[in-house]
């Protein structure tokens, strides 16, 4: 059995925020693979399934992100799951949008839901780093992350979440870089338009040519000048008579 945290705070007005992509992605893998209703359990909200022939145990914990480790704990106890089977989805400022990393142990980089589940747990569990960029100051964190994705940046999100959603059975056989390489390749079909749907550009009418006839041009030429010498010497010969 698996157990997929997804980090973020409870409450509508935090549901579109960029802290929240951890309860998006789950939300996600609850619907593509037919997972229960959610309930409440853990101090937090679970639904539970089967990805992939894996029984997979979904956790958005209800205990705002500061004290995300209570819950995670709390389930992980119950269930008997070894922290090597626990993987957190979040937010990652430290990459750029629609970058994916997967990642075993490590540090915490500020993150305070992962400060949490690390007091509460120990540091091995995975986490899988959802990149949405960084303000460029560290005085704008709390807001640029406290605040909705932008409506542009949909555009990717939304891709990158079906991915990771359809490449969820992946990574519950624990095989985080096969998980990895299929979101990249799904993401990167979505970017690549169909080669046979676009429109073919219309050929250039070719210009015509400066010359097309240019012997004809010049017998053309000739024949004028001498008409012209013809009418001056019949005129010529008018005056003399």
């Amino acid at each position: 059995m698996k157990l997929f945290v997804g980090l973020g705070n409870p409450g509508a007005e935090y549901a579109r925020h960029r802290h929240n992509v951890g309860f998006m992605a789950l939300d996600r893998i609850a619907s593509a693979h037919g997972f229960g209703a959610w309930r409440k359990r853990f101090q937090g909200e679970t639904a539970e399934g089967t990805i992939g022939g894996e029984r997979v145990v979904l956790l958005k914990p209800m205990t705002y992100m500061n004290e995300s480790g209570r819950a995670v704990g709390e389930a992980a106890r119950f269930l008997k799951i070894p922290l090597e089977d626990i993987y957190v989805f979040h937010d990652e400022i430290d990459l750029a949008p629609a970058k994916l990393k997967v990642k075993s142990g490590g540090g915490n980089a500020g993150h305070n839901g992962l400060r949490s589940i690390t007091a509460h747990m120990g540091n091995d569990y995975t986490r899988v780093r959802i990149g949405v960029g960084h303000p460029g100051s560290k005085d704008a964190v709390a807001h640029y992350v406290l605040h909705d994705f932008a409506k542009a940046e949909y555009g990717w999100l939304d891709p990158m979440l079906d991915a990771m959603a359809d490449a969820s059975a992946f990574l519950a056989k624990g095989d985080s870089s096969r998980f990895l390489s299929h979101v990249a390749l799904k993401t990167r079909d979505e970017d690549e338009p169909d080669a046979e749907a676009a429109p073919k550009p219309a050929a250039k009418p070719k210009p015509a040519p400066r010359n097309p006839h240019p012997a004809g041009e010049r017998q053309g030429k000739r024949a004028s000048a001498l008409a012209e010498n013809l009418k001056k010497w019949l005129a010529g010969r008018d005056g003399k008579e």
